[in-house]
């Protein structure tokens, strides 16, 4: 069976997840960021924590994680 792109694999419940709380430090939006139990990332927004989530692969995080540390994302000065 095929995951979509983003999904939660099937056999994860999403209850079980153990979110901790990733924040800019600014006092608005946050992520909620879970380690899946056989690899992978699941981020959920913090202010709705039973609405959508993303699952990231390990490689996939680890691409979002690297592009984050060296400025990819950082907003335009100017």
């Amino acid at each position: 069976m095929n995951t979509p792109t983003g999904a939660l694999p099937p056999e994860v419940d999403r209850a079980s997840l153990a979110f901790f709380n990733a924040s800019g430090g600014g006092g608005g939006t946050c992520v909620d960021v879970a380690f899946v139990p056989g690899g992978g990332v699941a981020v959920r927004h913090s202010r709705n924590p039973d609405g959508a989530l993303i699952y990231y692969t390990d490689a996939e995080w680890q691409t979002f994680l690297t592009g984050a540390k060296s400025g990819h994302f950082d907003q335009p000065q100017g």
